[in-house]
């Protein structure tokens, strides 16, 4: 029930902690697609580190962000194949990077969520579990204030995270996480019964929609009350199991 437990978080992490880097007006992209393209991306505090810390790979998600729009390829469908590789990359950074910075990344995925969901349930199902139904674009359906703070705290994690102050896993560490979860994920099975398997099996999960915002939420609401390092923690354990 533990390794069952850790996977739920697992899971639900990998929803969470996605960021959408792709957003455009069609009519200007007839114009100048290109130009378009970079004045969006270079306004994203995170796309400005990216290219400080590996400007190879900002320079191909670039390439391979053209080349899609050129294709014809929806906006949705370049969110998808490339937000895989943005979330690659920041599952990394939050292992080094020191426990305030990870905490406020979490933070800020979750306000967003919070807000998501109060556009619609399906909305925040959609942003949850992009597989399942389809996803939905965050900058389509926010206020830019919200966006700014959740693409703000990207930004500082990353930086963080190559900082001097740049954090070390330890195995306590991660003794201490998988700990910390037992209780949590204890807590959610007694509240929510068997539905907190839809964690886990969102396809299945179709119809309960609301019910799965709250459980995602619930879950790193909980998280987060821990003290500062302990959440940190756990959320790094988590990222660590998406390789």
């Amino acid at each position: 029930m533990n390794k069952t437990w850790i996977r739920i978080v697992v899971v639900v992490v990998l929803a969470a902690v996605v960021a959408f880097w792709v957003y455009f007006d069609k009519q200007r992209l007839q114009q100048n697609p290109a130009q378009q393209l970079d004045t969006t991306l270079n306004a994203m505090p995170a796309w400005q580190v990216l290219k400080e810390q590996d400007p190879a790979l900002q320079q191909r998600i670039r390439d391979q962000i053209v080349a899609m729009q050129k294709a014809g390829d929806s906006e949705q469908h370049i969110i998808d194949v490339i937000q895989p590789q943005i979330l690659n990359l920041q599952m990394s950074r939050l292992q080094t990077a020191p426990d305030p910075y990870v905490v406020d990344y979490m933070k800020a995925n979750m306000e967003q969520t919070a807000a998501i969901q109060k556009v619609s349930d399906d909305a925040c199902f959609r942003f949850l579990y992009p597989g399942v139904k389809g996803g939905v674009n965050p900058m389509r359906v926010l206020d830019k204030q919200m966006m700014q703070r959740r693409m703000q705290a990207d930004a500082d994690m990353m930086r963080a995270a190559f900082g001097k102050n740049r954090h070390t896993v330890t195995p306590a560490e991660r003794e201490a996480a998988v700990a910390d979860v037992r209780p949590i994920m204890k807590s959610l099975a007694d509240k929510y019964g068997e539905d907190i398997q839809l964690l886990q099996m969102p396809d299945k999960a179709v119809g309960k929609e609301k019910l799965s915002c709250d459980m995602v939420q619930d879950m790193w609401a909980k998280v987060l009350k821990l003290p500062e390092h302990q959440a940190a923690g756990v959320i790094r354990l988590a990222v660590s199991e998406l390789d």
